[in-house]
């Protein structure tokens, strides 16, 4: 199929489908969006009380427009962002997490196969072991973005994913704060992985990936075995484990860094 052909039938479907929930195109005029959103998601299944609760009064946030614009974090070089991100302090609060928490991590590994070590690397990385895993509302930062032109269907996906979080009971949409792209949590998950890779490990009845650190360490294992982790494999650089960790996140000069500090962390 021609890339043009492809294109005008995606085109195609896109139109029927948001003609039929009386979606409004992005860009426009953010109430009409919304409206068109809301049918949306009842349509897809969406209590209508998770709609109201999570989307009632919600506006655009121009801040978060101008962060999308202006990203650039991983151009550095490995060895200025690994400086950045893992400094001394870093690595030893990593090996006293590994310490205070190792029957915990035991339990993960056994369950998933992931090394603690770089279960702990991402964890200090993401959030500084679950210090900083942001305060800005979600729903609001998603909705900004999926009415924005520039990834619309990208966000729009991850608004539905947020609102099916919330209709399963695992945290209300007021719990729902994190990162500024919608990242939740002390791993910092995308809600659509929220749906696909959080578990409850704590055995409280439903995975809370921003309160429960067992709930988030355990999902984040269960996340990198969905993409094909292999027990008992190395990860470093050129393994197929290493492949995975570009799952977690594209950038090599990232995935780099995740290796480097979990290796200091076996040491």
């Amino acid at each position: 199929m021609s890339f043009l052909r492809f294109a005008l039938t995606a085109l195609f479907f896109w139109t029927g489908a948001a003609a039929q929930a009386g979606a409004a195109a992005c860009g426009g005029d953010f109430d009409a969006w919304l409206r068109g959103f809301e049918a949306k998601a009842e349509a897809a299944g969406i209590s209508a009380r998770t709609v109201s609760d999570s989307l009632s009064g919600v506006t655009p946030d121009p801040a978060i427009l101008a962060l999308d614009r202006r990203q650039g974090y991983f151009k550095q070089s490995f060895e200025k962002f690994r400086d950045k991100r893992v400094g001394p302090g870093k690595i030893d609060l990593g090996r006293a997490k590994l310490r205070d928490n190792a029957a915990m991590f035991e339990r993960i590994e056994a369950k998933f196969g992931v090394p603690a070590e770089v279960i702990v690397a991402i964890w200090g990385l993401e959030t500084g072991f679950g210090s900083g895993s942001g305060a800005t509302p979600s729903i609001r930062s998603l909705a900004t973005l999926a009415h924005d032109c520039r990834r619309s269907e990208f966000f729009s996906n991850e608004l539905m994913a947020a609102l099916k979080i919330v209709d399963r009971g695992d945290l209300s949409p007021q719990q729902m704060r994190g990162g500024w792209a919608g990242e939740l949590g002390q791993t910092q998950f995308m809600p659509s992985s929220y749906i696909k890779y959080a578990v409850d490990f704590d055995g409280n009845g439903r995975a809370d990936l921003i309160h429960s650190s067992a709930d988030a360490l355990a999902s984040t294992a269960n996340y990198l075995k969905g993409y094909g982790w292999k027990a008992g494999q190395p990860w470093g650089e050129g393994t197929a484990n290493f492949t995975v960790l570009h799952q977690w996140n594209k950038a090599d000069v990232y995935c780099r860094t995740i290796v480097w500090f979990a290796q200091q962390l076996e040491h």
